[in-house]
């Protein structure tokens, strides 16, 4: 490539080459040493959920990521509290900013990929510090006494003070936490078997998944259990409402609370198991394109082109995109110096809360928050009096068009994102064919061409992409409305499905790999 022509961020090479990052192992790693490393990593992830953040006044805490909180895989008041969220979003902007063009980057040359992910890798640094300070500066509060202490050591007036430096050790801790996040799934997907963003994604909604539906202590812990503070997991539940109610106060309320009512309701179970199955059954179905060895005579094979083809990748990007918008929306309307910039400050049409909580309750934050079940669109259309509180007083048709809002918001972004993931990864049709063709392989009956076959793909590739992403998004969003247990969000449970059996297959390769080395190159191992 010609200077003249080569991007911009060719010039934070220099610095992008300097920043922390895991080495590639220089060759073959075994099987059972890849597993050794994703079980370490996921220790250091639950860890990492368990230390909580040094000098915080945890009962002030505001938690901006609150309804996506599995999905971002981060644990609120914890090293783990921006979780994902800097890693996915530095990633979002980097692919709309080379599918328009914005940045010229050809990501089939190794010199631009390179230079695309170094640069990535300092965005994500900007993104922690983006998320982590606004959150600092009112909603995650330095504890009294560790003001008080430091005071004694700086002073209590002055630029610095106990207060500031108080909160520099939060955002320390934060962005420290945060980039370790982002050195472990490098390690994962380089030392050990898929992506640990993913691995961590499915490891919060399995834990939300378990305790939503086992908990036995009540929603009010400082209360003792009765049927007006039940046990919150949904089977503890369902079976102190049964042996604790007469039968006719069943029949006039307690049917509906077990079925219906928060906290995990049955149906919110059955809805979740029924997402797991759905989405496990959808996952075997593709397109098993046939394929012969150029040289080998007899050799055949199939290359599959899944239904799910984009993978579930576009939903963890338009969670993303929706938990920013939360964020940035909540910051607007609540923070002392960000509401008062014109227009969009203070503007309950961008979004409104209510004091010391994250949950919308009205404007574009809350067309575009996420459902929380029945409960939180059809049973206030079936019973406001009741339910009105669950919506914030909203009109039945507001609630519709909130719900409308959302599915297609989820299905047009995730279809978006597909189209941009795919571009981004050599999983395009040319990225493909020639893969396919380095590895001696061809499609009978065709000219031995990457061109050819390039064409051949390219009548199955673009289609199913859009198909993909369209039905991930049209999944997650009915799983949203629908609810799942332990508020693992019906986006959090239809990736950790797909996570699962996405791991599955990946350590069904590794290990084929490692009894067949021939197969490392077409699946691209080392």
């Amino acid at each position: 490539m010609a200077d003249e022509h080569k991007s911009m961020l060719y010039k934070l090479k220099p610095l992008t080459e300097r920043l922390p990052a895991v080495k590639r192992p220089e060759g073959h790693v075994h099987f059972r040493t890849k597993i050794m490393w994703v079980i370490l990593m996921l220790v250091f992830y639950f860890v990492m959920t368990n230390v909580y953040l040094y000098g915080l006044d945890q009962e002030s805490v505001v938690d901006l990521f609150g309804p996506y909180r599995a999905i971002l895989a981060g644990a609120q008041g914890s090293l783990m509290h921006l979780g994902i969220g800097p890693i996915v979003t530095a990633s979002i902007i980097m692919q709309l900013f080379v599918g328009a063009k914005i940045i010229k980057l050809d990501l089939t040359n190794d010199e631009d990929k390179a230079v695309y992910q170094g640069t990535q890798k300092f965005l994500v640094l900007v993104m922690i510090l983006i998320e982590a300070v606004p959150q600092v500066f009112g909603y995650l509060v330095p504890s009294g006494a560790f003001v008080s202490n430091l005071n004694g050591l700086v002073g209590d007036s002055g630029m610095i003070n106990g207060t500031s430096l108080a909160q520099a050790v939060l955002i320390l801790q934060l962005f420290i936490g945060s980039y370790l996040v982002f050195l472990m799934d490098e390690v994962v997907s380089k030392w050990g078997v898929g992506s640990g963003i993913s691995l961590f994604i499915a490891a919060g909604v399995a834990q939300a998944l378990f305790t939503g539906t086992l908990n036995w202590y009540p929603a009010d812990a400082s209360s003792a259990t009765s049927l007006d503070n039940p046990p919150v997991g949904t089977i503890p539940k369902t079976f102190y409402f049964l042996f604790n109610m007469s039968a006719a106060s069943l029949a006039s309320g307690g049917y509906e609370q077990i079925l219906l009512s928060p906290p995990n309701p049955m149906v919110a179970l059955i809805g979740t198991i029924a997402i797991f199955l759905f989405v496990a059954y959808i996952e075997s179905a593709r397109i098993e394109l046939p394929l012969s060895h150029g040289t080998a005579r007899g050799a055949r094979g199939r290359y599959p082109i899944k239904l799910l083809y984009a993978s579930n990748i576009p939903v963890i990007l338009m969670a993303a995109v929706l938990a920013n918008v939360a964020m940035f929306s909540l910051l607007l309307y609540t923070n002392p110096t960000l509401s008062q910039i014109p227009l969009i400050g203070g503007n309950p049409m961008l979004g409104s809360f209510s004091a010391g909580s994250s949950t919308p309750t009205g404007g574009l934050a809350w067309y575009l928050s996420t459902p929380q079940g029945l409960s939180s669109w059809l049973l206030p259309m079936l019973d406001p009096v009741t339910y009105s509180s669950y919506v914030f007083g909203h009109s039945s048709l507001q609630i519709l068009a909130k719900v409308l809002i959302y599915f297609t918001v989820m299905v047009l972004g995730s279809v978006v994102f597909a189209k941009f993931w795919i571009m981004t990864t050599n999983m395009g049709p040319e990225a493909v064919a020639r893969q396919i063709e380095s590895s001696g392989l061809q499609i009978p009956g065709f000219r031995r061409d990457p061109r050819v076959l390039k064409r051949v793909l390219e009548r199955y590739i673009p289609v199913v992409t859009v198909i993909s992403g369209a039905l991930v998004g049209a999944l997650a969003a009915g799983a949203d409305l629908i609810g799942t247990v332990g508020n693992a969000s019906g986006t959090g449970v239809l990736l950790a499905v797909g996570i699962l059996i996405q791991f599955y297959e990946a350590l069904g390769r590794e290990q084929m790999m490692e009894m067949h080395p021939m197969l490392r190159g077409f699946f691209g191992g080392d």
